[in-house]
């Protein structure tokens, strides 16, 4: 479960330190490739040999980045709901997991013949 931080309306958001200390490794990752993409170059076309494999490294990281940011924001909201108040259990009016049919379909599921 990621760190919380209550917001003075309530509001659960990621910690912001949680979240850098999460990205540090893959941060590094991609600057390391980037120099090694750059070494990889030939000489007299460095940025030629290098620019198409450093942009998509940092492609990577923008897309994890912000992956990231998404799920622990998800993760914390998720934390906050607990749909048995208290004690964790859950209400004897809500479902079970088990289907209630034989072909695993809830009552008034969409079943197959319906999508046809």
């Amino acid at each position: 479960m990621a760190p919380k931080e209550k917001t003075m309306d309530g509001d659960s958001k990621l910690v912001v330190e949680a979240y850098l200390q999460t990205m540090r490794g893959k941060t590094e990752a991609i600057l390391r490739g980037v120099a090694e993409a750059v070494n990889a170059a030939p000489d007299g076309a460095w940025i030629n040999g290098s620019e198409i494999p450093v942009r998509d490294l940092f492609a990577d990281l923008r897309r994890a980045a912000y992956e990231t940011a998404l799920q622990m924001r998800l993760e914390v909201k998720q934390a906050a709901f607990s749909p048995g108040g208290r004690g964790g259990e859950a209400s004897a009016e809500q479902r079970s997991g088990e289907p209630e049919h034989v072909d695993g379909q809830r009552a008034g599921g969409i079943h197959a013949e319906a999508l046809v």
